[in-house]
C-alpha cells in the first residue's frame, strides 16, 4: 500500500472512533451525521448534538449564539438609555418653546395687568396645555401668586420651586419636584411694553409622560432583538451542521492530531502528492512533488498553468484525465504520473495527482538510459520537425534537432528543383546539383561550407554510409560518399578542427534523392556506431518526409498564386469618372478568392466591384475567376445593382449544384459581393451589397461616412431579394470598398478594424494612391492570414456644359428638330466633324422612338472621352439588330447605327429604356459601306 493510501486508512479508523453511538449516559458524544446516515437523525439527537461542547461545530455554535446574545442585551439596554435621554432633551426644549410662545403671546402681558387675569388666561393656558400636549401651563403674578393651572383648587396659591431667577429677565428650565412627582419645568417671563415684568409663564412636563413615550419603543427593540437572535441561531446552526459534516463530527484535540499525522504522512511519503482544484488552482503539494516539479515556495494557490512548468506537464495535470503510470520527462528526471478525479467518492471536484521518480532505472542500465535519450531525441525531431510547409525551414529543423543532441555539426543539402517545388529528375550517371540549405555546429567556426554554397552529389546510393578518420582518409573518401566537388582544403580544415566521425544520409522519398543530411562529431565525442547509423536513417526519414511535402505544398501554392495573379484585374480600364487606386494583398499562407473591379458603364458610368470567395486555395480561386467572369458578363447587359447580384445569386447556387452532382457532396461556395454605379453626370452612387461590408464614402473636407446600405444573405444561399441604396457623392470624394480581410483579425474585434479605418481616412485630402497607402500602413499585419483587396475612388463629374438634354414629342417631324439642335450643339464645341454621324444615329434612334415607343421621348448628349448618345422612352420594348430583306421597307436603322457608332446598346430604366451610342471622337471614321 502507498504512502498515501496508508493515510487515508488512518483517516476512516479515527473517522470510526469518532462517531460513537449515542447511549444517554453522561460523557458519552453523539454520532455525527455524515455521508447518507444524517437522514435518519431524528430532531432531538440532532439538538443535543448541536449543544455538545464535545465538537469542534457544537463550541462554534453556542460561541456565536451567546456572542449575539451579549450584543443584543447590550444594544437594547444601550437604545432604552439613549432613548429616555433623547426624549428629556426633547421635554426641555419642548416646555421652553411653549412657555415663551405663551409669554410672548399678544394680550399675555395686558391680560396679567388687568383686574382677573385668571377669567383671561386660565381658558387659554388649558387650550394650549391640551393642543401643545403638556402637563401644566401656570401663569403666575410676579409675586409668584398663580392665576392659572390645570387644578383650579391651586389657582391664587403660590408657585412651588424655583421662579424668581425668570423675573430679572431670563427664562430657565429645570427638573424638579412638582405637586405631581418629578417634572421638567420652563418658566419664561412676560414682559412689559416698558421692558419690565409683568408675570411668569411656567410650562411643565413629568418624568413619567417623557418616559412613556421613550418606553414606546422598548416593544420594537424587543422584537427586532428576538427576530436577530432567531436569525442569527438559525444561521449559526446551519453553518455548524455544515461543520460538523466537514469535519466529521471530530473534537478539537482529535482534528489536531489528524492534522499532525496527515502532515507527517504527506511529507514522509517517497512518493510526489499534488491536490489540483476544479480552478485548475494547486490546492496542495508535498516535499516530494515539490522537489520532482522545483516548485517555486508560494505554489500553493496559484494556477498551474503559473508555476514555470512545461507546457505538456501543465496540460497533462490540468486536463482531469484518469492516468496511470504516464512516463513524463520534467528536467533531467522521467516521471511516472498517475491522475484520479477527487469527486469520484462524493469529495470535491478536483484531481490528486502522484509521481515517481524512475531516473534511478537508468543507473541500473545504461542501455536503457541510451535508449530513452534516443526516444525523447526522436520525440523532438517528431514535434519540431516539419512545423511549416516550407523547404527552408524544414531543413533548419533538421539540423537545429541533430545538434548538440546526436551531432557536433550538421548540414543539409537539398536539389534545386525541390527548393523550388518541383521533383528532383536524377540524371543517369551524372551528378545532381545540391545546394547547402542548413547548416549548424556546436562552434561558430566550424569549416563546412555556408548556406547556399553547390556540392555535387551522384545519387547512387539511398542507404546511409560512415566514415571515421582513423578507418579512411577523408580528402579521398568524400567521393566514396558520392560527393563532387568537394574541395580538399576544406577536408584539412575539417581535420585540423578535429572532426573524426560522419554519417551521410540521403533524404528520398518516393523513390526520389531529394538531397543530403550530413552529421558530424569531433573532439572528444563518440564516434559515430552502428547505432547511431540506424537513428540518423530514422531521423533523416522523418525530415525527408516534411521536405517532401513542403515540396509539393511550394509547387501547389506557387501554382494557386499563378491561377489566381492570371484570374485577377491586371490594369484598369480608361474611363474618366473615377480616379482610382487599389491594392492586392495575398495571404501569408494560401491563396484566396478575393477579388476586385473597374467596369465602364454606358452613360459616363462606372461599376465598382469587390468580393470575396471563402476559403483558401486552388478551388477559392477558380471560384473567384468564375465570379468575375458573371460579373463583367451580367454588367454587359447594364442591369440594377440588385439586379446583378440576384443574377449572380443564381449563378452560385447552379455552381453549388453542378459541383455537388460532380463530387456527391454539397460544397457551398460562400461568396459576398459588393456593386457599386457611380454616375458622372448626376454625381450619385447605387450600392447593393451580398453579405460584404459596407463602403466608407470621405468627404472633400476629410470627414469619414459609413452610407447606410441594406445587407443581404451572402451568394449561393438564395431565397432573399437584394436591395440598393442610392447617395450623392460630391465631387472630390473618395469611395472606399474593401474585403474583410482589411478590417478583421484573429485577436482584433471588427469594430477596433473600422474605428482604425476611419482614423486613417479622416484628415487631410489625399490621393487614392496615399490613401491606399495609409490604410495599409494602419492596418496591414505582419502576416496576413486572409487575402486584402481594397479600392479607393476619387469622384468626378462631367461639367454642365458637357451635357445637353431635350424632350422630343410624339411626332416624325421632331427629328428635324433634334437634328438642327444637335448640329448646333456640336458645332459650338468644335465637333462639327462628328456632326454627320451622329445626326444619323439620333435620327434613327428617335425615329425608332417615335414609331415605337411611348412618350415621354428624351434625347441627351454627353461628351466625355467619347461622344454618348442616349435615348429614352417609356416603353420596355428593345429593338434589335437583323438583316433587311431586299423588299423590306424599314430595319436597316440600327444596321446604319452600328456601322456609325463605336458601341451601342440598350439599358432598362425604372421608367422605360435607354437605347445609346457610343462614338470615338477625333478619329477618323471607316467606310461603312
Amino acid at each position: 500500500m502507498s504512502g498515501i493510501g496508508r493515510f487515508r486508512a488512518r483517516l476512516r479508523r479515527a473517522a470510526r472512533r469518532s462517531h460513537r453511538h449515542d447511549g444517554g449516559g453522561l460523557g458519552q458524544q453523539a454520532p455525527a451525521p455524515s455521508g447518507r446516515d444524517h437522514t435518519r437523525w431524528s430532531p432531538v439527537r440532532e439538538l443535543r448534538y448541536l449543544f455538545s461542547l464535545h465538537t469542534v461545530a457544537g463550541q462554534v455554535f453556542v460561541f456565536v449564539v451567546g456572542l449575539v446574545l451579549l450584543l443584543i442585551a447590550a444594544g437594547a439596554v444601550a437604545l432604552v438609555v439613549q432613548g429616555r435621554r433623547d426624549t428629556m432633551d426633547e421635554a426641555r426644549a419642548h416646555t421652553l418653546s411653549v412657555a415663551e410662545t405663551f409669554a410672548y403671546a399678544p394680550g399675555t402681558a395686558a391680560a396679567l395687568d388687568s383686574k382677573n387675569p385668571t377669567a383671561i388666561l386660565q381658558p387659554r393656558a388649558e387650550e394650549v396645555r391640551k393642543r401643545a400636549h403638556v402637563d401644566s401651563v401656570v401663569v403666575a403674578s410676579p409675586q409668584g401668586i398663580r392665576y392659572t393651572h390645570p387644578d383650579p383648587a391651586l389657582i391664587g396659591k403660590h408657585i412651588i420651586g424655583p421662579y424668581k431667577e425668570a423675573l430679572t429677565g431670563q427664562g430657565f428650565t429645570r427638573t424638579f419636584n412638582g405637586s405631581r412627582g418629578p417634572a421638567v419645568n420652563s418658566v419664561v417671563p412676560v414682559p412689559r411694553a416698558d421692558g419690565s415684568v409683568a408675570g411668569v409663564v411656567s410650562v411643565g412636563i413629568t418624568v413619567e409622560s417623557v418616559n412613556s413615550v421613550a418606553d414606546q419603543s422598548i416593544p420594537f427593540a424587543a422584537a427586532a432583538a428576538a427576530v436577530a437572535l432567531a436569525l442569527t441561531a438559525g444561521g449559526a446552526a446551519l453553518l455548524s451542521r455544515r461543520l460538523r459534516r466537514q469535519t466529521h463530527g471530530l473534537g478539537a484535540a482529535e482534528m489536531t492530531r489528524m492534522y499532525e499525522h496527515h502532515d507527517a504522512v504527506l511529507h514522509a511519503v517517497r512518493e510526489g502528492v499534488l491536490i489540483i482544484g476544479a480552478d485548475r488552482r494547486l490546492t496542495l503539494a508535498n516535499d516530494e512533488a515539490r522537489r520532482l516539479l522545483d516548485l517555486p515556495p508560494d505554489a500553493e494557490g496559484r494556477v498551474v498553468a503559473e508555476l514555470g512548468l512545461t507546457p505538456d506537464t501543465a496540460d497533462l495535470l490540468v486536463s482531469g484525465r484518469t492516468v496511470t503510470d504516464e512516463v513524463l520527462r520534467a528536467g533531467s528526471r522521467l516521471l511516472a504520473v498517475n491522475l484520479r478525479p477527487t469527486d469520484a467518492h462524493g469529495g470535491p471536484p478536483g484531481t490528486v495527482v502522484t509521481l515517481r521518480d524512475t531516473t534511478e532505472l537508468r543507473a541500473v542500465t545504461g542501455q536503457a538510459e541510451f535508449a530513452t535519450e534516443r526516444l525523447l531525441l526522436l520525440y523532438e525531431a517528431g514535434a519540431r520537425i516539419g512545423t511549416t510547409l516550407d523547404v527552408t525551414r524544414t531543413a533548419q529543423e533538421l539540423t537545429g534537432v541533430a545538434v548538440p543532441g546526436f551531432a557536433d555539426a550538421a548540414s543539409v543539402d537539398l536539389a534545386d528543383p525541390v527548393r523550388r517545388g518541383d521533383e528532383p529528375v536524377t540524371p543517369d550517371g551524372g551528378t545532381l546539383a545540391m545546394r547547402r540549405t542548413s547548416v549548424a555546429a556546436v562552434r561558430e567556426d566550424h569549416p563546412l561550407y555556408p548556406v547556399g554554397h553547390v556540392v555535387g552529389f551522384v545519387p547512387n546510393r539511398t542507404r546511409a554510409m560512415r566514415v571515421h578518420s582513423d578507418d579512411a582518409d577523408l580528402k579521398s573518401d568524400f567521393e566514396m560518399l558520392g560527393w563532387r566537388n568537394w574541395d580538399p582544403d576544406v577536408a584539412e580544415r575539417i581535420r585540423e578542427q578535429g572532426f573524426h566521425s560522419l554519417i551521410s544520409v540521403p533524404l528520398h522519398a518516393r523513390g526520389t534523392i531529394l538531397g543530403m543530411a550530413n552529421f558530424w562529431r569531433s573532439g572528444e565525442s563518440e564516434p559515430f556506431d552502428d547505432d547511431d547509423m540506424s537513428f540518423a536513417e530514422e531521423l533523416v526519414a522523418r525530415a525527408a518526409v516534411g521536405v517532401d511535402n513542403a515540396r509539393r505544398y511550394t509547387r501547389e501554392h506557387a501554382l494557386a498564386v499563378t491561377l489566381q495573379r492570371s484570374l485577377l484585374p491586371r490594369g484598369l480600364p480608361e474611363q474618366n469618372a473615377l480616379d482610382v487606386a487599389y491594392r492586392y494583398l495575398p495571404a501569408h499562407e494560401g491563396v484566396g478568392g478575393d477579388w476586385f473591379d473597374v467596369i465602364p458603364l454606358s452613360g459616363a458610368r462606372v461599376a465598382l466591384v469587390v468580393g470575396d470567395v471563402v476559403g483558401h486555395g486552388l478551388h477559392a480561386a477558380a471560384t473567384m475567376g468564375r465570379l468575375r467572369t458573371g460579373v463583367h458578363n451580367f454588367s454587359s447587359l447594364d442591369p440594377a445593382s440588385d439586379e446583378l447580384l440576384g443574377h449572380l445569386d443564381e449563378m452560385v447556387m447552379r455552381i453549388d449544384r453542378d459541383e455537388a452532382a460532380d463530387d456527391g457532396g454539397a460544397e457551398i461556395a460562400g461568396a459576398t459581393c459588393l456593386y457599386a454605379i457611380y454616375d458622372a453626370v448626376s454625381g450619385n452612387c447605387t450600392v447593393a451589397r451580398a453579405g460584404h461590408p459596407g463602403p466608407v464614402l470621405v468627404l472633400p473636407d476629410g470627414t469619414v461616412e459609413y452610407p447606410e446600405v441594406p445587407i443581404g444573405l451572402p451568394l449561393g444561399i438564395g431565397g432573399m431579394p437584394f436591395e440598393a441604396a442610392e447617395f450623392h457623392v460630391p465631387e472630390g470624394s473618395r469611395l472606399v470598398l474593401y474585403t474583410d480581410g482589411l478590417v478583421e483579425r484573429r485577436g482584433r474585434d471588427i469594430d477596433t478594424g473600422l474605428a482604425l479605418l476611419r482614423d486613417s481616412l479622416a484628415g487631410r485630402d489625399r490621393t487614392p494612391e496615399e490613401t491606399c497607402d495609409d490604410v495599409l500602413d494602419a492596418l496591414l499585419p505582419d502576416q496576413p492570414d486572409d487575402d486584402i483587396a481594397l479600392l479607393v475612388a476619387r469622384t468626378r463629374t462631367l461639367d454642365p456644359d458637357q451635357v445637353a438634354q431635350w424632350a422630343v414629342a410624339t411626332d416624325p417631324a421632331a427629328v428635324a428638330g433634334v437634328r438642327k439642335n444637335v448640329s448646333q450643339w456640336l458645332a459650338d464645341r468644335g465637333l462639327e466633324e462628328e456632326a454627320f454621324a451622329t445626326e444619323l444615329i439620333l435620327s434613327e434612334l428617335v425615329t425608332n422612338a417615335v414609331r415605337y415607343g411611348t412618350a415621354p421621348i428624351e434625347v441627351r448628349l454627353l461628351y466625355d472621352r467619347n461622344l454618348i448618345c442616349e435615348v429614352s422612352d417609356s416603353s420596355s420594348t428593345s429593338p434589335h439588330l437583323r438583316y433587311a430583306a431586299t423588299t423590306d421597307e424599314g430595319g436597316r436603322g440600327l444596321f446604319l447605327v452600328a456601322q456609325f457608332a463605336e458601341r451601342w446598346g440598350t439599358r432598362y430604366t425604372e421608367t422605360g429604356k435607354v437605347i445609346w451610342s457610343e462614338q470615338t471622337v477625333g478619329e477618323p471614321e471607316e467606310d461603312a459601306f
